[in-house]
């Protein structure tokens, strides 16, 4: 049995609703910080970060903790 919208409490609703804001937001800094950062201080070339960030949680997570130089 899959689940649909109705099975949803509304506190769940808001609660993932809450966490794809957060998650679209984690993307969009990681991508507004790699469009700001100079080549040299990003370990590889940037183009290939574009497609590594577009993954949930863990391509922004990488790029920030692994795509810096520091």
């Amino acid at each position: 049995m899959t689940a649909t919208k109705t099975d949803l409490s509304p506190i769940a609703r808001v609660a993932f609703g809450a966490i794809g804001v957060v998650q679209v937001a984690f993307a969009f800094l990681a991508f507004w910080d790699l469009s700001h950062r100079d080549e040299d201080d990003v370990r590889g070339p940037k183009p290939a970060w574009v497609p590594i960030i577009l993954v949930n949680w863990i391509g922004p997570a990488a790029y920030f903790l692994f795509g810096i130089r520091r």
